[in-house]
Formats: structure tokens, C-alpha cells, sequence
């Protein structure tokens, strides 16, 4: 056994083979022991010391010394065998002696193994055709045939390939099976050659049954599946080339694909059913049941379409009406007005067809709530009954801004402590989480070290600098003692405080690091990254020195507030100890202290100095200090930014460390500097919670990021706008123009954090209607913001209630766009392109709100020639704002 052993670490295979060949299956067994240590070994040694040589040999003599099908496959299969297998026909030849049943077993289980383990597709393929069995039709086995298939590249076709598989009617049936298509998607051209046109002509040969294949081709475009899964599919199904009476038998399909398929397949689930139509192939009820689906779809391209093809039916075919009416009237909740109108006009034209009082004609006249005032006259008319009773006055409807919530006290335990800690690093955690556990590891460190550090041993037990291979001294002190990027995330900081509780860091390494301070840089958030930075580094050198009995600057509220109560008792729990305070950590405390409710600011100012310490003294002044006033800020011509330098203030520079004086200073935009190590980083709560009343600090360090989201369609950049809305302090110019860069956002998900922003602002009474949108209107003709960008965010804010906030905005940013409309003659300038829609947005709200008034620009707008969306929506909403009030 010790040959077999040696050949092995040797990476002999085969003579591996050769010496397990020789051995009974008892014997075999007996070796399995020490084969499973040899591969624990194996996966314990740094990868950097591994032989790789190993594993080809490790493979083969496990495979042969497993007597159960399972436990091969597993083997076989595992992790660390992936990525030095053995060739296929090695395996097949070592197991070439066991029975076909068992082989069988093998193959089915690796084939149901998931694609990502990377089971060669040859050795399944052989285990199958060594057993004889039925080939399994599973996701791992198909993807692997498709790749064999498509890499067999040489001079053969690959249709010819196709057609000489012998399994290639259950290959193909599971091919529409895949749960995944971005493994083979690659493999999938267009023309000729490529595997549609391949299976399509071996379905016209009659290799494939026809009648399965365009079944299955259905089916799995029906079911869906990735967003872009129809490239594969849909060029298929055209191939195909179905008859008329294949069409027919499967209207059922076309009307769902219609109604909920990826754009493309809709569009052509539709043209099968406008032929069948236009050919007298479909009743009055099938194609009114595949339009009410179709025209709630957002795709204008497709709704208008189908109301042309509505249109000619109910020409050809009075009697179709009733039928085919209501359906139509399906459009009057599209979002795009033009579509209701288009939808209202085909009513008009065809509802002298419908009885008095008949379900029809109830049926669309509730439909028609749904369109907007003006329309909704024209509708009555059309149906010849009593408009609507007028509406009553408009009522702004704007959720509730969120409530902050008080903190919890930090853990008693220091098994809660432990699980808290653990959870942060695994997520980074909110601001209310992180501070309460940096309050917790001071509290606890000053009670009793020991039990702190052996109830976060299991959480110590995971991280880099407590493993064998890190113990390198200097390795620790370098990474830790490093300030020349800072602390970068709040997990880092977790870091640093638990490699000083295990005395990985030495203390002239805190020390030296909390004194040099991060290095300078030259943008706008360095300022916020050095006090954090500084504040987890006096943390850490305290724990180490002169443990805290708490920290002063723990907030009250989740948004970073603390009660000056609460911090004069802090103050006093100093005092009875004789506890000295944390430089650091008390001027973070008055950062934080709710000063805006000047009466509670003014009884704490006198428990403050009635406490006799220096501190106490210095939160009286500050609690007592006159009210302040927001910085004077000059704007700067960039194109296409608008960028933003706000002046020095005096009150954040006096009797504070330097890291934090400098959150006072003059702030530079980036100039030349397109990029600082801080961008992106989740840090962005944290300099919230560090001036939780004065967030036109932190916006003015956000313009340059925000506009990133719009001009360079970076994601995820317009996460802080929300935290931003729920800030304290007056919301000025640079948090209006963070909002405007969030609502031209690149990406959806960045403007709908936008708008919920804005919505925030405008519950919370701090929102500035006119400023942001006349940013708007320069940003939009800078080409910082496009206009259909805008638009979805305006009109995804005013879907929620808030018309009159939104035409507020829009009635500042049309005025830009109209005005170099109006002076471009019969052109229409760039910074007008997209303006239909915003008009659009703008004359939805009027009619909504009632606005009414003069809008600069407009009539010359509206008097323009065409029956563009831009004219056509100008003249609509000149109409909302010059209409009279009913009586």
C-alpha cells in the first residue's frame, strides 16, 4: 500500500493504476483512509506550496478505491480536483473493469452535479457509452455537449457535427431546458453556420421531429428565463418558418408572449397576430384578449401598433365593437398621454356602434377615469353620457419622512458584543449598529480585557491576521500602522480595534499612527476620512493604554444625533471616574450635540458648566454659541458640471483637533484630479452621521460623486441621497444639486433612490422646488442631465401623489429648454432633444393640480407646425394652465 501511497505524492498515475489494478476491492477499501488524509493535507498546505502534480494520481486512486457509485462520483467531482483533472480516457480506462450498472450510476450522478463543477463533459460522455444507459438530460451534461460540440472545430460543419450525434433528439429537447443560458450563450451566433440555422435545418429534414421542436422553442420562450435568453431562442423560432396552420393552433401562446415576453418577442408574437387578424383567422374575443394585455406594455412602439391594428379590424368590422372597444379602452391608464389619446380617438370614431347603456359602453366608461381631465370630457362626449361631477380640489399626497429611532445602550454581554462585531464585518453594517459597537468594545475593554478577547475568539478565529501563514510581525504593523489611504471602511476600523485587543499591533505602532494622521490628499473627502480615521486610532490606543469607561460621542439617534443631555451625563460619568477624555472623541461629541432645539441646548449649557471640568465648560460655550448660518458657496464653470466651492467656517475651526478644523475649511473641487481612493466607498453614512446638522458639509464633498451617476453612468453612486433627505440642518445648494445630478442617473435604480429622496425632502417640508429645478435646467443644457431621464424620474415621483411638488421642479427646468427652442428657429436644439417627454411629465401634473399660470416660452413652443410629441405636448399643457376653473 505504501507504493500506491508514494506513486500518488509522486503523481505517478499511471503506475498509480497499475499497482490498484493489481489489488483485490478489500484492499482498495483499506487504502481509503489514507488517501482521504493525503487529500486533507493536501487542501490544509498554502496554495503557494502545493504539487499540483498530486492530484491527477489522487483522482484516479480514489475513483478506483470507492466500491459505491456515490461516493466516486463525489470524489471524482470535488472541489479540489477541478482544476487538475485527469484526462478522461485515464478514468474511463481505470474503471473500465467495474459493471456497466454501477458506470451508469457514476454517470447519471455526475451529470447532476451543477454546471459550475466543471465535470468533464468526455468522461460522462464515455461512462455513458461504456454502460449503455440512457443519456441523462441534465444541465451540467447538455451545457458540456453544447461547449464539445461548438469547440470541435476543425473542417466538419456543424450541422454535419449535429447530425451524426446519436442522442441528439434528447440533447436538443433538454437544450430548451437549461435553467442558464450564460455558460453557452457565447456559442450561439446569427447567419449561417450558427446553431439556429443548423437546427432548423434538421428539423426541415426531418432529423428532429418538427412538431416537438417548435413546441419546446415556444414553451421556453413562454416560460422566460435571462434577459436576453430570446437571442438564442426567438432566432430559432423564425427559422422554423410555421405555417399558417401551425400559427393558428397557437394563438393561446402568441397572446401571452405578447402580453409578457422580453420587447422582441412580443414584437413578434404581435405581427403573427395582426396577420391572422387582417386574414380573418382570429375571432373578435381572441384578439380583444391578446390586446388587453399588449396595451398595458410600456412599449409605446408596440400599444401604438396594436391600436392600428385594433383600428382596421373595427373598420372591416362594425360588429366587432363591443368586443374590441373595451379592449382598447385598456389604454387609457398607459402612462404615455399620446397613447391615451390615440386610444380615445379609435372610441370616438366607433362608439356610435355601441348600444345605450349596453356592458360595453359601462365598461369603457369606467376605463376612462383613468385618463386625464381634459380627455376625460372628450370620452363622455364620445359615449353620449354626462360627464363626470367636477372633481374635488387636488390634495398633494407625499408619504410619511421617515421617524429616526433611538439607539440602544451598547451590549451588556460580551457574548452579544462578539455576535454584533461578527455581523458588521460580515456586512459594514448601519451607522446605529457600528457606533453601538464601538461603544460596546470600549465599555467592555475598560471592564475586563480577558473576557472581551475569549468571547470574540470565534470571531478573531477568521480573520487574516490571526491565521499561521499571517503571523508575519511586520507584515501586521505595516497593514495597521499604514495611514497613507486611512481607515477605508468601518469594517477596517473593527479590524484594527480587535488586532489591538490581541496585541497583534504593538502600541508605538498606535502611537505613531494616530500622531502622523492620514496623509494629505487633495480632495473633497479626505477631510471626513480623517476624523474617522482618527477617531478608531485614539479608540485603539486607549484600549491598549487607558481604557474609556464609554465613549461621549456614541449618538442618540440613528441619524448620528446626540441629546446634549445624554452627553452632559457622559460628561459627569467622566468626572466621578476621573477619567480622562479622548481628545478625538469629545470633539466628535459636540460635532454630534442637537443644538437646533435651542431650549433643551440652553439647559444643558448650564449642567454642562455646573460640572466644573474643562469640558464641561467648552459643551457650554458650544451649546450656547448664536445660531449658524450656512457657508457662502461660489459656482465655478466646468463643463458639463456644475461645480460647487463653498467658504471657510470660522465656528468648526476653534478649540477643535486638526482633523476635524479642517471639515471648516474652503473645499476645492477635484480641478485636474479625476479620481481619490474614497470614491465609492461606503463610507458616505458615517460623514453624515459625523455633522448630523449640517449636511450641506457632506453634499458639497458629494456634487463631484453624484455627478458621476449622471455623466459617466457610474452605479450605485446615488446611494446616499436618501440618508442625505433624512439629515439635519438646512438643505441649500449643494444638496439640491446632488438631487439633480440623482434624477438624470444613468441607471434606474440610482434615480428611483432619487426621487425617494426628493420625496423625503418634500415630506419634510426642506425641499426647494424652484432651486432644484432651475439646476435642472442648466444641467440639462450642459448635457450633465438628459431629459428622458429626467422625465421617467419626474413622472415615477409624481406616480406616487406628488404633482404639484413635481410641477413645481418642472415649471423652473421647461423654462431653459423652451427658451433655446424659441431661438433656434425651426431647429431643434440639443438641449431640447427629449423635451416631449419632460412636457409630457409637466402637463400630467397641471391637469392633476390644477396649476394654472404662464409658463415663459411655452406659447411659442406650442405655435410651432407638426404634430410631434414635442408640439402636441406643449399645446396640451398651454391648454391646462390657461383653462378655467368650473364654476
Amino acid at each position: 500500500m505504501s507504493e500506491v501511497l508514494e506513486a500518488v505524492r509522486a503523481g505517478r498515475t499511471g503506475l498509480t493504476e497499475l499497482l490498484l489494478k493489481r489489488m483485490t476491492d478489500a484492499e482498495r477499501r483499506k487504502l481509503l483512509p489514507e488517501l482521504q488524509n493525503l487529500r486533507k493535507e493536501l487542501r490544509a498546505t498554502p496554495w503557494t506550496e502545493r504539487n499540483d502534480r498530486v492530484y491527477p494520481a489522487l483522482q484516479v486512486a480514489g475513483a478506483m478505491c470507492h466500491s459505491g457509485a456515490a461516493a466516486a462520483a463525489t470524489w471524482i467531482a470535488g472541489a479540489d480536483m477541478r482544476w487538475r483533472q485527469t484526462p478522461a480516457e485515464t478514468l474511463l480506462k481505470a474503471l473500465a473493469d467495474r459493471d456497466t450498472g454501477w458506470l451508469a450510476d457514476v454517470a447519471r450522478r455526475l451529470a447532476a452535479r451543477p454546471v459550475s463543477a466543471d465535470v468533464s463533459f468526455e468522461l460522462m460522455a464515455g461512462l455513458v457509452r461504456t454502460s449503455g444507459c440512457e443519456v441523462p438530460v441534465t444541465d451540467a451534461y447538455v451545457v458540456g455537449w453544447v461547449r464539445h460540440i461548438g469547440h470541435s472545430w476543425g473542417r466538419v460543419p456543424l450541422v454535419d457535427r449535429l447530425r451524426a450525434e446519436p442522442d441528439l433528439a434528447p440533447l436538443v429537447a433538454g437544450l430548451f431546458e437549461l435553467t442558464d443560458l450564460s455558460n453557452v450563450r457565447w456559442l450561439f451566433g446569427n447567419g449561417q453556420g450558427s446553431w439556429q440555422s443548423c437546427l432548423a435545418e434538421l428539423t426541415q429534414a426531418g432529423t428532429l421531429d418538427r412538431k416537438a421542436v417548435v413546441d419546446a422553442c415556444v414553451a421556453r420562450l413562454l416560460r422566460g428565463g435571462g434577459p436576453t435568453d430570446h437571442r438564442v431562442f426567438l432566432p430559432l423560432l423564425v427559422q422554423l418558418a410555421l405555417t399558417r396552420d401551425e400559427e393558428r393552433e397557437r394563438v393561446a401562446d402568441w397572446s401571452a408572449l405578447a402580453r409578457d415576453a422580453a420587447s422582441p418577442v412580443a414584437a413578434h408574437a404581435q405581427s403573427v397576430l395582426a396577420a391572422l387578424a387582417l386574414d380573418d383567422e382570429l375571432t373578435a374575443r381572441q384578439l380583444a384578449e391578446a390586446s388587453e394585455g399588449l396595451l398595458f406594455r410600456a412599449e409605446k412602439k408596440l400599444v401604438r401598433a396594436q391600436l392600428v391594428l385594433l383600428g382596421k379590424v373595427l373598420t372591416r368590422d362594425a360588429s366587432a365593437a363591443p368586443e374590441l372597444l373595451p379592449a382598447v379602452a385598456q389604454a387609457f391608464g398607459h402612462e404615455d398621454t399620446q397613447v391615451q389619446e390615440r386610444a380615445l380617438k379609435l372610441v370616438e370614431r366607433h362608439a356610435k356602434r355601441l348600444t345605450d347603456g349596453s356592458a360595453a359602453q359601462v365598461e369603457i366608461a369606467g376605463a376612462a377615469e383613468q385618463l386625464s381631465p381634459a380627455l376625460r370630457v372628450r370620452a363622455a362626449a364620445a359615449l353620449g353620457i354626462a360627464p363626470a361631477s367636477a372633481p374635488q380640489a387636488y390634495a398633494e399626497v407625499l408619504p410619511p419622512a421617515p421617524e429616526p429611532f433611538r439607539l440602544a445602550s451598547a451590549p451588556d454581554s460580551v457574548v452579544e458584543l462578539a455576535e454584533e462585531v461578527s455581523a458588521l464585518l460580515a456586512s459594514d453594517g448601519d451607522v446605529a449598529a457600528f457606533e453601538r459597537a464601538l461603544d460596546g468594545l470600549a465599555r467592555h475593554a475598560h471592564r475586563d480585557q480577558d473576557a472581551l478577547r475569549e468571547a470574540l475568539e470565534p470571531v478573531a478565529a477568521t480573520r487574516w491576521w490571526k491565521q499561521p501563514e499571517s503571523r508575519d510581525r511586520w507584515q501586521t504593523e505595516e497593514y495597521f500602522g499604514n495611514t497613507r489611504y486611512g481607515l477605508l471602511a468601518a469594517r477596517d476600523g473593527l479590524e484594527l480595534l480587535m488586532a489591538t485587543l490581541y496585541g497583534v499591533v504593538g502600541t508605538h505602532t498606535l502611537l505613531a499612527a494616530l500622531q502622523r494622521g492620514p496623509a494629505e490628499r487633495k480632495c473633497p473627502h479626505s477631510e471626513f476620512s480623517r476624523v474617522f480615521d482618527v477617531r478608531l486610532r485614539e479608540l485603539a490606543h486607549r484600549i491598549r493604554t487607558d481604557p474609556q469607561p464609554l465613549l461621549l460621542a456614541t449618538p442618540t439617534w440613528n441619524t448620528g444625533l446626540l441629546e446634549p443631555g445624554d452627553l452632559v451625563d457622559r460628561l459627569d460619568v467622566y468626572r466621578r471616574l476621573g477619567a480622562r477624555v479622548g481628545d478625538a472623541d469629545f470633539a466628535q461629541a459636540l460635532f454630534r450635540v442637537r443644538r437646533e432645539d435651542r431650549a433643551a441646548a440652553r439647559a444643558a449649557a448650564e449642567r454642562a458648566a455646573g460640572l466644573g471640568t474643562r469640558e464641561g465648560r467648552r459643551l457650554a460655550r458650544w451649546l450656547s454659541a448664536e445660531e449658524r448660518v450656512l457657508p457662502t458657496s461660489q459656482r465655478l464653470t466646468e463643463e458639463p458640471r456644475i461645480p460647487v466651492e463653498p467658504s471657510d467656517i470660522p465656528e468648526l475651526q476653534a478649540d477643535f483637533p486638526e482633523e476635524f478644523r479642517r471639515l471648516g475649511w474652503p473645499v476645492k473641487v477635484f480641478g485636474t484630479h479625476r479620481y481619490c481612493h474614497h470614491s465609492g466607498q461606503e463610507n458616505h453614512r458615517h460623514w453624515l452621521a459625523t455633522l448630523p446638522e449640517r449636511r450641506e458639509l457632506v453634499a458639497v464633498r458629494l456634487v463631484h460623486d453624484l455627478s458621476h451617476a449622471a455623466l459617466y453612468d457610474q452605479r450605485g453612486m446615488a446611494a446616499a441621497l436618501p440618508l442625505l433627505a433624512e439629515s439635519g440642518g438646512p438643505a441649500g445648494e449643494s444638496t439640491h444639486l446632488c438631487l439633480a445630478y440623482g434624477l438624470g442617473a444613468r441607471h434606474a435604480e440610482d434615480r428611483l433612490t432619487a426621487v425617494d429622496a426628493l420625496l423625503v425632502l418634500a415630506a419634510r417640508g426642506q425641499l426647494d422646488a424652484e432651486r432644484l429645478g432651475s439646476d435642472l435646467g442648466q444641467l440639462v443644457r450642459r448635457g450633465a442631465v438628459k431629459p428622458l431621464r429626467l422625465a421617467e424620474s419626474a413622472r415615477t415621483a409624481a406616480a406616487t401623489g406628488a404633482n404639484t411638488t413635481i410641477w413645481e421642479m418642472l415649471r423652473h427646468t421647461l423654462p431653459v429648454q423652451l427658451a433655446d427652442l424659441a431661438t433656434a428657429g425651426t431647429t431643434v436644439p440639443a438641449s431640447a432633444r427629449g423635451l416631449g417627454e419632460l412636457l409630457s411629465v409637466a402637463a400630467e401634473c397641471a391637469e392633476r393640480s390644477g396649476a394654472r399660470g404662464v409658463l415663459p416660452h411655452l406659447a411659442q413652443a406650442a405655435a410651432r407646425r407638426g404634430s410631434s410629441r414635442l408640439v402636441v405636448q406643449a399645446r396640451r399643457l398651454r391648454e391646462a394652465l390657461t383653462e378655467e376653473t368650473a364654476a
